[in-house]
């Protein structure tokens, strides 16, 4: 019994680190000198707001700023810094709770009209010691409209005495009638440099054994909120008795080893699939989710861009140790490569969710990712990255029948060098490009390139390159771009699809397509009007062919259209055709009675 008395006493007795460690002055606020600095100076000057909005991410220092300025403006024996003495009957009252005049409001649970008129009743009241009343009013934007409208006028004229410290994580849903009676300090994330140091002295004091690299994967991970990482640093303090390293800080949270990463990256690079798909299922029987795998993948793919170029180095945030092995990465990696994978990453860690096996998901993934430098490899000619466009210049392309090679030994006087091109015997329809001409071909003079179509020029399209490495093996052709509609060309289309109609003996169809007019109102929505209805379900019937018989004529997936009837021409509708089931039956019981006797005596029930 006595040993569990004096474990419950030594439990009651611990207080987390954010709670021991808060800052009880401005010099000791982490990461936010821009503000400090501008309160201290106010104080000093005497140059107090009467309102404050202090507005930042979660645990950067806004409630300890506020507390922390409301204790110095009442200290009674200020340092000429402009800092609080912490000796006062003001700050040790302070420091143990009992000071009457800072009060505290929390607005997400004292949220109503009613909390906000109350404390706008205690603010009538003047300070029994002290010069200010302060009051603190933590997570303001969960205040109701009517709240903030009680809030007003109060906070736009309070008494000289009296100071309100707001702080927000969500500055933009504060009403803007707030923001112009404030003056507003924006927090910023801490950094990990300054995270780290300010761990590093906790452990000191602590007498803790860490790993400066443990303290930087906890920076990371609290990702500039520095409540956060003192809360992982007491959870590994307690899982590892005292004794913080680098692996047991990945261990407990759940972190991938960056070793991982790099045996990933090596097996993509030599296509090694099989040693990838292996580590992968290493990984995932480790108990790492795939959509951590994708995220953490992306991110020492970012890390390894990084390091390309010595002037964005600075930017690499890795374990101490770890940055040479990322350049020595890096160098071994191309560019092209590694912005490809990166983009392939994120489309993947997007649709992960949607995902119905998570699994297979992120091994298709690596299979892309595995034979990523293979599609690149195709791309590249005499070494260098070809871009993917049909001509060197900005010509659009368009079909051509031309006769076959005719060419002189010299090029015809009159005829500019940009505009000569070689002709080739009427044949299939092919993509009329800017010619080189070749040592095959005699003339008399090699042909100067003229921008910006290059004759002889050493720039190839990638279609070019692909065909010369590949040509007899595969078919290579250009993709045509799809096309707009244009009225003629429609026409054009719409009559031939008539005569198709025709042949297949489908008569009424074919007189209806005659009559229709079409109109075009964007580039791939056109209307067809007719002059009744009959006329409209000839053309319904007959809207998948339509569809596929034009979409294919202007190689564009995406033209549509609608069937309108001419008001002027609207054919009169037949009363059965207009009428429902139970008009019908009555209309038919009323002219044959017996039909109704019927329906009575067997107690039937009409499906109306």
């Amino acid at each position: 019994m006595r040993t569990f008395g004096a474990v419950t006493a030594i439990m009651d007795n611990f207080i987390v680190s954010a709670r021991k460690y808060r800052p009880q002055n401005f010099n000791t606020v982490v990461g936010q000198q821009h503000i400090t600095t501008t309160l201290k100076n106010a104080i000093r000057n005497n140059q107090l707001a009467h309102a404050f909005l202090f507005c930042g991410p979660r645990g950067v220092g806004k409630t300890t700023c506020a507390r922390i300025l409301a204790k110095t403006i009442n200290c009674t024996n200020q340092t000429l810094e402009g800092e609080a003495c912490n000796t006062c009957n003001s700050c040790t009252s302070f420091d143990a709770g009992t000071s009457m005049n800072i009060h505290e409001l929390d607005a997400a649970s004292n949220n109503s009209v009613d909390d906000i008129r109350a404390l706008v009743e205690q603010v009538r009241f003047a300070p029994q010691a002290g010069k200010y009343k302060v009051y603190i009013v933590d997570e303001v934007h969960m205040l109701s409209a009517s709240a903030f409208n009680a809030f007003l006028k109060t906070l736009e004229e309070p008494p000289p005495y009296a100071i309100f410290i707001l702080a927000t994580t969500e500055k933009h849903k504060i009403l803007p009638t707030i923001l112009s009676r404030c003056q507003i300090f924006d927090f910023k994330r801490i950094t990990n440099n300054d995270t780290v140091e300010h761990l590093q002295e906790i452990v000191d004091k602590e007498s803790i054994k860490a790993d400066k690299a443990a303290l930087q994967v906890i920076a990371q991970k609290s990702e500039g909120c520095m409540r956060d990482s003192l809360s992982i640093l007491d959870k590994i303090v307690s899982f590892t008795n005292g004794i913080v390293t680098y692996q047991n800080t990945l261990e407990h949270l759940n972190i991938l080893d960056d070793d991982y990463y790099f045996k990933l990256l090596e097996s993509m690079q030599s296509q090694d699939l099989p040693a990838a798909m292996l580590l992968f299922d290493e990984i995932n029987r480790k108990g790492f989710e795939g959509d951590l795998v994708l995220n953490g993948f992306a991110e020492f793919i970012r890390n390894l861009l990084v390091c390309k170029d010595p002037k964005s180095a600075s930017l690499l945030e890795v374990v101490e140790g770890m940055q040479s092995k990322y350049i020595q990465a890096a160098e071994k990696s191309g560019f092209s490569f590694l912005v490809s994978a990166l983009n392939i990453l994120n489309e993947s860690e997007i649709n992960y969710k949607m995902a119905r096996n998570k699994r297979l998901h992120v091994e298709l993934t690596l299979i892309k990712l595995n034979f990523l430098q293979q599609a690149i490899e195709l791309s590249v000619d005499n070494g260098q990255l070809v871009k993917k466009k049909r001509v060197d210049g900005p010509i659009a392309f368009k079909l051509k029948q031309v006769p076959s090679i005719q060419i002189s030994a010299q090029i015809p006087a009159g005829v500019p060098e940009s505009k000569f091109y070689i002709e080739t015997p009427k044949a299939t329809p092919v993509i009329t490009k800017p010619v080189v001409v070749e040592a095959k071909v005699p003339i008399a003079e090699p042909v100067k390139p003229k921008p910006p179509i290059q004759l002889g020029g050493t720039k190839k399209g990638l279609l070019d390159s692909l065909r010369e490495k590949y040509g007899e093996q595969y078919t290579i052709e250009e993709v045509v771009e799809a096309e707009v509609l244009n009225l003629e060309k429609l026409k054009t289309l719409w009559d031939a699809f008539a005569l198709t109609l025709e042949e297949q003996k489908k008569h009424s169809s074919f007189g209806t397509f005659k009559i229709a007019r079409l109109s075009i109102e964007n580039d791939i929505f056109f209307t067809i009007s007719v002059g009744s209805i009959t006329s409209q379900k000839f053309v319904e019937q007959e809207r998948m062919s339509l569809l596929e018989h034009l979409q294919k004529g202007f190689n564009n997936r995406s033209i549509s259209f609608e069937i309108l009837i001419d008001a002027s021409d609207q054919e009169e509708v037949p009363v059965h055709l207009r009428l429902n089931s139970r008009q019908k039956f009555e209309r038919i019981a009323d002219q044959f009675p017996l039909v109704r006797e019927l329906k009575d005596r067997l107690r039937m029930d009409i499906d109306y």
